[in-house]
């Protein structure tokens, strides 16, 4: 039995880059002998093993063969006499089929360190066609490494294309979809997983309601960058600078899909776009089953992001309807999120990078105040239910009219 650290824990140590997951490949055992040692088996598709004290996955080296459609139309033959060297074929990228033994020694018949020096994504063989999860999962190491320059090696985009024009991205679970696209989210550059899906036409198939934003024609007083789906990835990138949060940039991904629909009759004008992206944003939620957290804050973001940006010139009602509507008056963390999005599009547009989002520090200060109303002075004077509520309100309303003469 010999054990083998793989994938992306060699890669990323030979960038210098960090990581806290370590996979590794028996080769030379059986799952009895691993059963024996203390490992627990799971998986259901091929065996993998947790180690009994780390709980690392441990993987036999197998081989595979395309059996079917999509990612899970595979038959693999796991035996002691699989080699490690083709268990390494089978994987995706050649930065990803490297090896170390236990004396630290690479194994590398692929050349994954020389296209690492190089900067390059490289598919390994023309296996790498049959699983078309892999379009993801290439389209997420661009995003991962595009800050230190990688690009995608011509000849593997020119499979990812021909996997996404042969209809093997239909296969794709939702679950699969979503849990790359998450991953991608939290990289240094989401933009370019986007970029990358669209490039190869994946974008189209996987994400319709975000592919025909490009294209599409804005106001160029408001976005001189004019392209729709432009000003969704500049403020993409505006997300990404301002925090490391996963649902905050999805939400910005899609905070203008009503923009996609809007009657080519009164472009490049897009009035009533914000609700029409609301029906979007949930169906895109639907198909690739997103969790509600990540829906929720899409959902305001595009319902009331127009509303934030002129928070300073709106009436106390209305102002109160979007702390009600983002939920912040329930859950006050909420308005920092949802401002953050707010902000991430309003500098996402080409000579706005850099401006300050006055109406998010204005709409910061307000609710800080509304929060230090003490509801007991309501409920002393006899105040209760929808009465309650009614007064609250009025003081909640007076507080945000005060602020407003102060502008």
């Amino acid at each position: 039995m010999n054990l083998y650290l793989v994938g992306g824990a060699v890669r990323d140590k030979l960038l210098n880059y960090p990581f806290s997951e370590r996979d590794w490949v028996v080769v030379g055992a059986t799952p009895d002998e691993l059963i024996h040692k203390g490992f627990q088996q799971v998986g259901s598709d091929f065996p993998v093993f947790l180690h009994p004290e780390t709980k690392e996955e441990y993987a036999l080296a197998r081989t595979e063969r395309k059996s079917g459609v999509g990612y899970k139309g595979f038959q693999f033959y796991t035996d002691t006499s699989v080699t490690l060297e083709q268990d390494l074929s089978r994987r995706d990228l050649t930065i990803n089929a490297m090896a170390e033994d236990g004396e630290g020694n690479l194994i590398d018949p692929y050349n994954g360190q020389k296209d690492l020096t190089d900067k390059v994504l490289r598919h390994v063989s023309e296996a790498f066609s049959e699983d078309p999860l892999r379009v993801l999962r290439v389209a997420r190491f661009a995003a991962r490494y595009q800050h230190l320059d990688f690009t995608i090696a011509e000849e593997t985009l020119s499979l990812m294309t021909e996997i996404t024009a042969c209809g093997e991205l239909q296969y794709l679970t939702a679950e699969r979809v979503w849990v790359e696209t998450e991953k991608a989210l939290g990289e240094h550059s989401p933009r370019t997983y986007i970029e990358v899906l669209r490039q190869c036409g994946a974008l189209k198939i996987l994400f319709p309601e975000l592919d025909r934003l490009f294209g599409v024609a804005q106001r160029a007083d408001y976005h001189p960058e004019i392209d729709t789906g432009i000003h969704v990835l500049m403020a993409l990138d505006q997300a990404t600078a301002l925090d490391n949060d996963t649902a905050t940039r999805f939400a910005v991904l899609v905070h203008d899909l009503g923009k996609g629909i809007t009657p080519k009759d009164v472009l490049p004008k897009h009035t009533g776009h914000e609700e029409r992206g609301v029906q979007l944003v949930n169906d895109l939620c639907d198909r690739l089953k997103v969790p509600n957290r990540y829906r929720d804050l899409a959902v305001s973001v595009s319902r009331y992001h127009l509303l934030c940006h002129k928070a300073l010139t709106l009436r106390p009602k209305t102002i109160l309807k979007i702390l009600n509507g983002v939920g912040a008056l329930r859950q006050p963390e909420k308005l920092a999120q949802f401002i953050r999005c707010c902000e991430s599009d309003a500098r996402g547009r080409l000579g706005f990078e850099n401006k300050i989002y006055k109406s998010g520090a204005w709409l910061t200060k307000v609710f800080n105040a509304i929060q230090t109303i003490d509801n007991q002075e309501f409920i002393q004077q006899g105040l209760s239910g929808k009465a309650l509520g009614e007064a609250i309100d009025r003081k909640r309303q007076q507080i945000i009219s005060d602020f407003k003469q102060q502008v």
